[in-house]
């Protein structure tokens, strides 16, 4: 068993280009906190994602479904079909193959837990 406290995870560049969400003209960045790391769990990735204001992911699909799960602030959850606003608290489940894209609504910051597949991948655009 392995417990962790999140404020003392280090928080790191998260890989990818970070997005504008609608409405956002400042400079954005996104942040990583691993909370499994690799080769703990032969199942899950788990981690923190921290989104500064007004940045999202871009556009992306992933082979597994995804689990979020909100931690802090107020986001967007967004697919070709809908869009939806996330806040503390919400979890969204996005089914494999569908393309989304997630992050800080313009005048919020927001964080997340990211549940996915070990071994799974992503194709960002």
């Amino acid at each position: 068993m392995k417990v962790v406290t999140l404020k003392n995870i280090p928080n790191v560049p998260a890989e990818g280009a970070a997005e504008r969400t609608t409405g956002w003209t400042g400079p954005v960045s996104r942040t990583r906190q691993t909370i499994v790391e690799p080769g703990d769990s032969r199942n899950f990735n788990c981690s923190v994602v921290n989104f500064s204001q007004g940045c999202n992911t871009g556009w992306h699909v992933h082979d597994c479904d995804q689990i979020l799960i909100v931690t802090s602030g107020s986001g967007i959850v967004a697919s070709e079909s809908e869009q939806r606003e996330i806040n503390v608290g919400d979890v969204a489940h996005i089914k494999a193959g569908e393309r989304h894209w997630h992050g800080a609504k313009a005048d919020s910051t927001m964080g997340h837990i990211t549940v996915t597949l070990v071994g799974s991948e992503s194709k960002w655009g």
